[in-house]
Order: structure tokens, then sequence, then C-alpha cells
């Protein structure tokens, strides 16, 4: 039987994040999902457990308002908690951008579930602002990419997209004249 003390759950939670971080590195994407997946769940289980009635609804509320005051967790293991969680949601992101078939409703959904968090996230920010590239936002698009390219100046992908953003935008505006013409 799986043991359910907090200790053990943040334990294993940390285990297959780590284990997911591996597997991307060897470029196993799929089994990378997989461990993230699971880490994830072993976070909400956490959540379930320490009394958030949310938890098991989906999507998942995310891990900091849920852990209560009283909660026999440290501080230490409630940061550590909360960093896996928005890790593994950006590693999910990275993964999915991997596949074959990338799922871009899907990245787009992970990296915002990280910048309601950390606002600031350039990996988010950039993911975010690819994912609404290719799902044809491109004003959304745009101004994800111009916030990840205030984080990193230099960033030549940043860069390369928002300049194919751009000329989609100059595109659809010169099509959109020449209909009204």
């Amino acid at each position: 039987s799986v043991s359910l003390f907090p200790a053990d759950v943040v334990r294993r939670a940390l285990d297959f994040k780590s284990q997911g971080t591996q597997c991307y590195k060897d470029k196993k994407y799929r089994e990378a999902i997989g461990k993230y997946h699971r880490a994830l769940l072993e976070i909400k289980g956490l959540c379930r457990v320490l009394g958030d009635p949310d938890a098991g609804s989906n999507p998942p509320t995310s891990f900091l308002p849920t852990i209560s005051r009283s909660s026999p967790l440290t501080d230490e293991q409630k940061g550590a908690m909360e960093n896996a969680e928005l890790e593994c949601y950006n590693s999910l992101a990275a993964c999915l951008l991997q596949m074959e078939l990338v799922n871009y409703e899907r990245v787009k959904e992970y990296c915002l579930k990280v910048l309601l968090k950390e606002g600031k996230n350039f990996k988010a920010l950039y993911r975010s602002g690819v994912a609404y590239y290719h799902l044809g936002d491109f004003q959304k698009a745009l101004h994800y990419l111009k916030e990840s390219h205030k984080q990193e100046p230099s960033d030549t992908n940043v860069i390369r997209y928002i300049q194919l953003t751009e000329m989609k935008i100059r595109r659809n505006a010169q099509r959109e004249k020449k209909e009204a013409a």
C-alpha cells in the first residue's frame, strides 16, 4: 500500500519530477510526460489529503492556496511542492512541443498555469507565444513573445517568432484591406 504521510508524498512527487527531467534529457518525451503527470497526481493527492475540497476537480486547482495553515507540511515542503508543480507544468509544455503532433491548446493551458503564479517566467511566456502563434491568435502570440523578449532580449528563438508573428499580422491586415476594397 502507498503511504499517504505527507512527507512521503512530497518525496514521491519530487522523485517522479526528477525522473521526468532525466527522461526529458534522454529525449524520451513520452516517458517524461508520464513521470510529470505522476508527480502532479501525487501533488493533487496531497492537496486532497490536506483538506482541499477542489483538489479532485478537473482541472485541479493550484497547490499553494489549498494547503491549510494547520497542515503538517513545513514551509520548506510547501515551497518544494509549489515549485515542483510549476516545473512539472513548464516541463510538460516543453515535452509536448517536442512531439510529432503538437497539442498547442494543451501547451497554452500548461503555460498559463505557470504564468498565473510566475508572471515573468521566461519559458512559459515564450512557449505561450509559440502556442498562440500556432493556434492562429497572432495578437496574443505577439503579447507573450514580447513579454518573453523583455526577459531575454538576446534569445534568437524569441526574435525569430516575433518576426514570424509580425509578418502574419501584416499579411492579415493586407488581406483585409484587399477584401474591403
